[in-house]
């Protein structure tokens, strides 16, 4: 329970702080650029897990960050800009894989060897036109828990109504044969009357991805963000596994010093 809470606690840190004060080059950007500095706030996450045996999570959280005008560290997430011209920006990046279980986590589990969360590390290029953003980031396991690495692309529009701004966006991750097995396989070791062996393979999931953001409450900036995930075959037929999409939302509401 409290591995799960911290989890949960680190993603929230990261995902909607991150992605609200990096540079975007969009209308979105243009009304928080100036927002640098330190940042406090508080969020709920609810995330319905794929594997077997888990609920919905809903939980209440503390937020803090530093943005800087190159650097930006929220807990264990840090992203550097290394170049920024010509609509392109390419940053390295450190960030948690925060995946994984142990046997407390469900019955499924029971007998199968922890998996556990890793650091990845690589690179990322936004290219952004108007209100218009492409991203590609490529990372790997830093720590070699998996020794398998991510390829994610997105591309995200912004539309503005007064002071408030619609975000859509379309991803596609791929994640490599060693990522896979290591998350949702199960060796030969591991195969009791529930769950069979299990090689995973590659494959590329799918999401769909909604952000609001307004500035106009209490002096900060509140952001609500949904993703919708479809998983591919290669982790849907593990035996592990029992839902093949989620819903991932998040809500924010963040302030700087």
């Amino acid at each position: 329970m409290i591995r799960n809470i911290y989890k949960a606690l680190i993603l929230i840190l990261f995902f909607p702080s991150f992605y609200v004060f990096s540079e975007q080059g969009t209308a979105v950007a243009a009304e928080r650029k100036k927002a640098t500095g330190f940042l406090y706030g508080a969020g709920i996450s609810v995330n319905k897990e794929i594997y077997k045996g888990y609920n919905t999570r809903t939980m209440p959280l503390p937020l803090f960050g530093y943005q800087g005008e190159n650097l930006s560290v929220f807990g264990p997430f840090i992203n550097y800009k290394l170049l920024d011209a010509n609509r392109f920006t390419l940053s390295a990046k450190l960030a948690p894989r925060l995946q994984g279980f142990d046997e407390s986590d469900s019955a499924i589990f029971k007998g199968m060897r922890k998996r556990k969360s890793s650091f990845d590390a690589g690179i990322g290029i936004d290219y952004q036109k108007n209100d218009w953003k492409i991203v590609l980031t490529s990372m790997f396991d830093a720590l070699n828990r998996s020794n398998g690495f991510e390829i994610k692309s997105t591309i995200g529009h912004v539309f503005r109504y007064g002071p408030i701004f619609f975000e859509p966006s379309i991803s596609l991750s791929f994640l490599d044969k060693s990522h896979v097995d290591y998350y949702y396989g199960v060796s030969k070791d591991e195969v009791n009357q529930n769950r069979g062996a299990y090689l995973g393979h590659s494959g590329v999931n799918k999401s769909l991805g909604l952000s609001i953001a307004t500035p106009i409450f209490f002096a900060g900036y509140t952001r609500l963000n949904l993703e919708y995930t479809w998983f591919d075959k290669s982790i849907t037929e593990s035996p592990l596994v029992e839902n093949n999409s989620s819903l991932q939302l998040l809500f924010v509401f963040t302030k700087n010093f």
